[in-house]
């Protein structure tokens, strides 16, 4: 399942019933777990380590050395779980410090020429529609949805289960449950319909729009807003979940 022109380097580990394709690349530390397709022209480098059933399609570079200009050498990695989608030109690369590791989990979506920065940390599920772009050291949680052109400025989160949309350009943290939008983004709803989708009841839906109303409309200071929370809304996982997130926030709020 190897193609002659492939070039992939003896200490280079590579599963069963992988599908390596035309001229793909893959370097000395990279660890390939089992039933992998890379199509073509796909380049593997650096201590890079993939799991089981990830497909990745031309022209995609997972591994290279980290961007950031603070790049002093070491051993630093790229971690990627399972059934992931990388379509064409993808690119991810390892983290910066020595011994630091860029994490991407598993059953991600990653459409065409989406970029991962050194020491981003990508949950499960995720979908990064074209051209949508992490910076280094963004957190993205389990099921969020980034729409095309969005770019994510460092060290932003972007909660569970978040919408951003299109051309957006995030510059605080996008909280969980929530929608947002614009240059620079602001939390614009709940994200109603992606929740119902997901399987969300219709007690819960209502107990997040409630806390956007009083978080995002009342005008209320954050930490005011988040007594209102605590003391006005029934107690439930995804508004404990949403005031952490608030509470821990480091770049602040878009609001």
């Amino acid at each position: 399942m190897i193609h002659p022109t492939a070039i992939i380097h003896p200490k280079a580990l590579i599963g069963a019933d992988c599908h390596i394709g035309p001229y793909c690349l893959i370097g000395e530390h990279v660890v390939l777990a089992d039933r992998c397709r890379l199509h073509s022209h796909v380049v593997l480098e650096g201590h890079t380590t993939l799991g089981c059933d990830n497909e990745i399609y031309p022209f995609t570079s997972l591994g290279m050395k980290s961007q950031d200009l603070k790049w002093k050498g070491g051993v630093t990695r790229l971690q990627i779980g399972d059934r992931n989608v990388f379509r064409e030109s993808v690119s991810a690369h390892s983290a910066t410090s020595d011994g630091d590791v860029t994490r991407v989990g598993s059953d991600n979506y990653f459409l065409a020429n989406t970029h991962l920065a050194h020491d981003v940390q990508v949950g499960n599920r995720i979908i990064m529609s074209n051209l949508a772009t992490l910076a280094g050291h963004v957190i993205v949680e389990d099921h969020a949805i980034i729409g095309g052109l969005a770019a994510v400025h460092q060290f932003c989160r972007i909660g569970r289960y978040a919408m951003v949309g299109g051309c957006s350009k995030v510059v605080q943290d996008i909280a969980p449950f929530m929608m947002a939008d614009g240059n620079p983004a602001e939390t614009r709803f709940v994200n109603k319909v992606g929740l119902e989708r997901a399987g969300f009841g219709t007690d819960t839906i209502s107990t997040l729009v409630k806390a956007y109303k009083i978080l995002f409309r009342s005008g209320l200071t954050l930490e005011n807003a988040l007594s209102r929370l605590e003391a006005d809304l029934a107690s439930i996982p995804e508004l404990t979940e949403l005031i952490q997130f608030v509470r821990a926030s480091q770049r602040g709020l878009a609001r």
